[in-house]
């Protein structure tokens, strides 16, 4: 497995097929870092500048993909992560990425990547371990920081009309600083979009109980599609969610989370997602539909 630079951290590892590259970060972490068509640029964002201070030390946003246990707080989420990682590769397409146990949580943070032989999917298991010596409550929360320019696409459920059914059929949580009338949302029918606009620095963030499977971030005519699991009856953090999406200026996150448990010392949380790339894939509803479509029947399939 090549060792390569990015981020600017030299001890990076590249994992490649004929058709995409990822680089995840060993210096740090754990963290991936790049994603992208060979010939193509890398979809994950980069956030440079100054660290978050906290009682728990210097945490810096650094970019890419990473980890957290939810609900978010502080200082506990903002641990830093800027300790080199434990890796171990099971083969060319499959790396193990394992951080220290963070002294002040308790938690090990664990993500394991594998990239397919062929075409852009990759799974990833998000593991998180109480290290403790009593109970923690956690839900495992896969961030993916995104390349500027885009916009974040979280289907709605299904259009029915008042005649076809009474019934609510989603929560929609926002936050204090939520404003729904900023230029940046867009609530349609078939979707709710969040677009990157880098002259407006206030931030803006929503979540939803997403039942659909998927939530996209599309930018130019590349479509990142990433896999989101609901679990029927589970408590999920922040008041029911397993999908939020946040912007400020040029920065925009897609973040699913898995369901909200208690967790033995020495026991585990878990939380999958599988991430496709597709390229050509024009930005309006008929266009998403259909590209996400074939990735839907073939992880109903699965």
């Amino acid at each position: 497995m090549e060792r390569v630079t990015c981020l600017g951290l030299p001890n990076c590892r590249r994992l490649a097929n004929d058709d995409v590259e990822l680089v995840v970060t060993t210096d740090v972490g754990p963290r991936i870092a790049r994603y992208a068509f060979h010939d193509g640029e890398n979809v994950l964002g980069e956030a440079p500048g100054p660290p978050m201070v906290t009682p728990l030390g210097a945490w810096h946003a650094r970019g890419g993909h990473r980890l957290w246990a939810a609900p978010e707080s502080r200082p506990r989420t903002y641990a830093p992560d800027d300790e080199p990682v434990a890796f171990s590769c099971a083969d060319d397409r499959t790396i193990e990425l394992r951080a220290p146990v963070e002294p002040a949580t308790g938690l090990e943070k664990t993500i394991t990547v594998m990239l397919g032989p062929t075409g852009s999917a990759v799974l990833l298991l998000h593991r998180i371990t109480n290290r403790a010596l009593w109970p923690l409550r956690f839900a495992p929360w896969a961030l993916t920081i995104m390349a500027p320019g885009g916009t974040a696409i979280v289907p709605q459920e299904p259009y029915r009309t008042w005649d076809e059914d009474i019934a609510p059929a989603r929560p929609l949580v926002l936050w204090h600083y939520t404003d729904l009338r900023d230029s940046r949302f867009d609530l349609g029918a078939r979707h709710v979009r969040l677009r990157v606009d880098a002259a407006r620095e206030a931030p803006q963030k929503f979540g939803v109980l997403n039942t659909r499977g998927w939530v996209a971030y599309h930018a130019g005519t590349t479509l990142f599609v990433k896999r989101v699991a609901h679990v029927p009856g589970a408590t999920y953090p922040d008041f029911g969610v397993n999908t939020e999406v946040y912007t400020a200026g040029t920065f925009i996150e897609l973040e699913t989370l898995g369901p909200l448990v208690e967790v033995a010392p020495g026991d585990a949380a878990t939380h999958v997602e599988e991430w496709r790339l597709l390229r050509d894939v024009a930005g309006h509803d008929d266009a998403i539909a259909a590209a996400v479509r074939p990735l839907l029947d073939e992880w109903t399939a699965d």
